[in-house]
């Protein structure tokens, strides 16, 4: 079995991506979009982080947070994200996909993928290219011709704080570099 590594840095600010089980299209409904921010509420409450961006696409999602002071257990956080809204998703007659039976010894249920991706940002700069990465998602993926068109998205959170305009990312074609996991891990 592969040995994962994290990066740990208690206090960091992180980008993620966290992909449904065999990219189904989990978030496609409203309801399972709103149970995944309800859940990710009650985990603030629980354990303390602050949401810089996040948006949700049918099949993943892109998130940055920043974690308190002399905290760095990020995985904690999402591995509660990921047990509520599977629970709670399937019990409200979600839909889940097969797993193998290998899978099913290891308790595993077809709603996420087993990790995710992290990412440390290490600047400003890098900060800013994931926070803009995150928001044009949506139109890279070709759901919306702009980002102000997505709804389940920051994006509006910062063009209402002045951070973007309106129209950021319309008329240009952005092209960012890759900051995916290109170890096809995800």
């Amino acid at each position: 079995m592969p040995n994962y590594r994290r990066a740990r840095v208690p206090g960091a600010c992180y980008f993620f991506t966290v992909v449904t089980y065999r990219r189904s299209s989990v978030f496609e409904s409203r309801d399972a979009q709103s149970l995944l921010g309800n859940v990710i509420r009650e985990c603030r409450e629980r354990w303390p982080f602050v949401v810089n961006a996040m948006v949700l696409l049918p099949d993943h999602l892109h998130a940055m947070w920043t974690l308190p002071r002399g905290d760095d257990r990020y995985s904690a956080r999402w591995g509660y994200i990921k047990k509520q809204f599977t629970s709670r998703y399937l019990a409200e007659t979600g839909v889940e996909q097969g797993v193998s039976a290998a899978e099913q010894k290891e308790r595993r249920r077809g709603v996420w993928q087993p990790r995710f991706w992290e990412h440390t940002i290490q600047s400003e700069s890098d900060f800013e290219r994931h926070f803009d990465y995150l928001h044009y998602n949506p139109v890279k993926h070709q759901y919306v011709q702009c980002p102000h068109e997505w709804s389940a998205s920051s994006f509006h959170r910062w063009v209402n704080a002045g951070v973007y305009s309106r129209d950021w990312g319309c008329q240009q074609s952005l092209r960012f570099p890759d900051v995916q996991n290109t170890t096809g891990d995800i």
